[in-house]
């Protein structure tokens, strides 16, 4: 007879853990100390649980893993931005990204192996999707920058900006949320998260019902319809005024803004009556605008804008009133800034095709 297949520890939310010690004829407080082992200490090993019995790290060894991803290469910026490269169960390999210096040190995570929006300007959509990450693997990224930078006690920020879509694999996402803002794991408040997505509107109306909800940033990236779709095809679906409409709707904390994000592209959608458009379009939006002039890349077909172009279109926009700020781009040396981060060779699946998206 074959041995069932060990659970992972860190796929489990506490409910569930909880649910599998009671199981075994355990109190389930002792969900509340293994999920500060894991998070807080960033203990592997159910051997170093010290403060549980015996008996019970036995069973724990017996019937359940701890699945960590595993460093392969760590690079640093001359700016100080480091970037990972980590090796998941499988051998699938993910990018993440530590950027310091910023008002909270901010870990960029990956929600996908690859990613399949294909917009434009981004080199992780040449990848495709490789396959979903999982709520393990995507929490997974914070215990390992977590551990090797030394914060497991200090406060840091997390953006879902890394690899993938993260409402495109939206289940283990928001699984992985509830499991970082637990409060005996990492305990992240959610007004320290940050999810950006291109706008896949049912999954954006699912999330305005989340208990767990992290700040909202939303791609962009033009003002138009027509330009839009010519960047991020989604839009073929989607439309710029659906994304507006859903997110006048959207629910939004006390002094929360939505941000939206604008990679700037020279002479594509950088011009002045784009910024004019731009102003219209979030009018009665309570919202802030992120412009990123494009990390520029051998096979990306656009150029990154000049400062003069760069500082005129923000101007546009804060003239009229709205509130801007311009990304200052970390880590291109190390190909880790925004869209920037790719892991080559990597066999794409069916799942890339837009007709599979929700």
């Amino acid at each position: 007879m074959a041995t069932p297949a060990r659970s992972d520890l860190a796929e489990l939310e506490r409910s569930a853990l909880e649910a599998a010690l009671d199981a075994r004829g355990y109190k389930i407080f002792h969900a509340r100390q293994i999920f500060r082992w894991l998070y807080r200490r960033g203990v592997t090993d159910v051997e170093a649980m010290t403060d549980l019995s015996r008996d019970l790290r036995a069973a724990l060894a017996r019937d359940f893993t701890i699945t960590t991803p595993e460093l392969a290469q760590r690079e640093t910026s001359s700016d100080g931005t480091e970037k990972f490269l980590l090796r998941l169960a499988d051998g699938r390999q993910i990018e993440s990204v530590f950027i310091p210096d910023t008002p909270s040190m901010t870990f960029c995570i990956s929600t996908q192996v690859g990613c399949a929006m294909a917009c434009a300007f981004c080199l992780t959509g040449k990848m495709g999707l490789v396959r979903n990450l999982t709520a393990g693997e995507i929490v997974g990224q914070v215990r390992v920058l977590a551990g090797m930078l030394g914060m497991r006690e200090k406060a840091f920020n997390i953006v879902l900006m890394g690899m993938g879509e993260p409402l495109h694999n939206y289940d283990e996402t928001m699984k992985a949320l509830r499991i970082l803002t637990d409060e005996y794991g990492f305990a992240m408040p959610p007004r320290r998260i940050t999810l950006s997505t291109v706008g896949l509107l049912p999954a954006l109306e699912r999330l305005a019902k989340e208990i767990v909800m992290p700040n909202l940033a939303i791609s962009l990236h033009a003002p138009t319809d027509a330009l839009r779709a010519a960047l991020v095809p989604l839009n073929q679906r989607y439309g710029v005024a659906d994304i507006i409409a859903a997110c006048q709707r959207f629910p939004l904390r006390k002094r929360s803004r939505i941000t939206f994000e604008y990679v700037l592209l020279a002479g594509v959608n950088d011009s002045p009556d784009d910024a004019r458009r731009l102003a219209k379009l979030l009018t009665g939006v309570k919202s802030k605008v992120n412009l990123i002039p494009l990390n520029a890349a051998p096979c990306i077909p656009f150029e990154r804008p000049a400062d003069v172009a760069v500082d005129r279109f923000a101007k546009i926009l804060a003239d009229r009133g709205l509130i801007v700020s311009v990304r200052k781009s970390r880590g291109r040396d190390i190909r880790a800034a925004c869209g920037q981060l790719i892991v080559e060779g990597q066999k794409r699946s069916a799942g890339q095709q837009l007709a599979v998206l929700m």
